[in-house]
């Protein structure tokens, strides 16, 4: 396992490469894929990372990328997870996963924040669940919705000044 970042570490700061490392660490943990051809589930799961973390479509993020996998091939191993509830299951379990102990014992204060993605359109059957209705903004009601949480430490919620290992 990767030892995170702390307030006590010689190098508090995440850097962008370090983060990814993380992220593709704890997916490639909980997220089994079987892989055939020539690309890496690392391949894979940072093209992913890379198109959520921008917003992008799969598409135009491997067109931007030197030596990615074709979209195809990333949308064919995406096909292999074909029951939503499990995939949220383990990437709830990827997540706790990482919860510092110095976090997961105990009380804390916490902020959460709400973020709400315009949506557009009718949604499928599979997305129906996700998509959240709200007030009218960007000329539609209904939304994606994801929220952060963050653990307050020290009367801070930057994950930066936050609780060590965080």
């Amino acid at each position: 396992m990767r030892a995170y970042p702390s307030s006590l570490s010689s190098t508090p700061a995440l850097t962008d490469e370090s983060t990814l490392d993380s992220a593709v660490d704890c997916l490639t943990e909980h997220l089994p894929i079987s892989m055939d051809g020539s690309y890496t589930v690392r391949e894979v799961f940072e093209v992913l990372i890379r198109a959520a973390s921008r917003g992008d479509s799969i598409e135009h993020t491997v067109r931007t990328l030197t030596g990615a996998p074709c979209g195809n091939g990333i949308r064919y191993h995406l096909e292999k997870f074909e029951a939503m509830a499990t995939l949220e299951q383990q990437l709830n379990a990827a997540l706790h996963s990482r919860i510092p102990p110095s976090v997961a014992k105990g009380r804390h204060r916490m902020a959460i924040d709400l973020h709400l993605i315009p949506y557009y359109g009718v949604p499928t059957e599979a997305e129906a669940p996700y998509v959240y209705r709200s007030q009218a903004k960007a000329g539609t009601t209904r939304f994606f919705a994801y929220a952060t949480l963050y653990v307050i430490c020290r009367n801070k919620r930057d994950v930066r000044h936050s609780c060590r290992a965080l």
